[in-house]
């Protein structure tokens, strides 16, 4: 296997991730408003920081999804989408 078809791999399995972390967020998230959480991004916010659970309902299993993130790859995806590199 070449260099470049190796990196190209290694890019598309960073943007499935990528994918699958923006999906899982997105369905946090949902849950999150229907659920009537006045500030979903504050629960999620102290999910990140505590990785304490009751922070996520378990509705929509929004709370198993979460948990099958790991919270390092999380925060740089956030990294990576708010400096836009």
């Amino acid at each position: 296997m070449k260099d470049n078809e190796r990196s190209t791999i290694t890019f598309e399995l960073h943007r499935k991730k990528a994918n699958v972390i923006k999906e899982t967020m997105t369905t946090v998230y949902e849950a999150l408003v229907e659920k009537g959480y006045d500030q979903p991004i504050d629960q999620i916010v102290g999910y990140i920081l505590s990785e304490d659970p009751t922070y996520i309902t378990s509705h929509n299993k929004a709370r198993t999804l979460i948990s099958k993130i790991d919270r390092d790859e999380l925060l740089r995806q956030l990294l990576i989408n708010y400096l836009g590199k």
